[in-house]
């Protein structure tokens, strides 16, 4: 097996021991598939074929579909020009939710549950298929609407308890990249997220919370999706009940 056969990072205790091995804005829930996050860089060799295939997804509008750009591979002589300490701290919440003790570039989670090689989009395609059959689906309705007044986001009736997720992200992105693993590729990125806040708390009653246009404004050009997710006593992030989305061509 080569070196740019496939990009894993040493996870705990340290982000620094990361080595390559071998290897109307309108959404509800049951519009989607469920939700697919994407950890990549374009400092991996591995990932192209997995932005290629977030770009179906996104295209396609079956799943909500996010990538994040992790920045533990930016010392590969490329940093990663939508790489964030935020994006890399999530994929690690994410291994201790799955109980793994390293995390890896591509890397696809679904529905906050489960994970597979994010170029892989028969792998994705079957794990939608199978949380979706077992009821791990999107299960909550939500729906998002930003007119003049700002984001009205709705929630419907269930169990549990979960936190109301924003996650900003751009819609299209083209870099160039002249160095490193990639050098001399251009790769166009879809749903690159670069900003996430929580906004608000579920407890299984249906809700309804309002934010100001200025939780949109403040990002131009940007879009946003709503996850409604469960958080672990120790903050990592967990199984997402329901997603809504809204375009970046309506937050204009």
């Amino acid at each position: 097996m080569t070196l740019r056969a496939c990009c894993l990072a040493l996870a705990f205790p340290a982000l620094t021991g990361a080595v390559c091995l071998a290897g109307s804005g309108l959404a509800q829930a049951e519009n989607y598939l469920g939700v697919v996050e994407l950890f990549t860089s374009q400092s991996c060799s591995s990932c192209p074929p997995a932005d290629a295939e977030l770009a179906r997804l996104a295209q396609a509008g079956e799943v909500l579909a996010l990538s994040y750009h992790v920045d533990y591979w930016n010392y590969l002589g490329w940093a990663d020009t939508l790489s964030s300490q935020a994006s890399t701290e999530r994929q690690y919440g994410y291994a201790k939710t799955l109980g793994r003790k390293n995390v890896y570039t591509p890397q696809a989670v679904i529905n906050g549950q489960d994970h597979v090689n994010g170029a892989d989009g028969a792998a994705i395609d079957a794990m939608l298929a199978r949380l979706a059959s077992a009821g791990a689906g999107l299960t909550i309705d939500v729906a998002a609407d930003l007119d003049a007044d700002g984001l009205t986001i709705s929630v419907g009736k269930g169990q549990g308890k979960a936190n109301l997720v924003v996650a900003y992200f751009d819609d299209v992105t083209t870099v160039q990249i002249d160095s490193g693993e990639n050098a001399g590729r251009s790769i166009t990125y879809y749903h690159s997220v670069r900003d996430m806040e929580t906004v608000g708390m579920w407890s299984g009653e249906a809700v309804e919370l309002k934010l100001p246009a200025s939780v949109i404004s403040a990002y131009p050009g940007r879009g946003c999706a709503i996850l409604l997710q469960v958080e672990g006593n120790d903050g990592a992030p967990g199984r997402i009940l329901g997603a809504a989305m809204i375009d970046p061509n309506t937050s204009n």
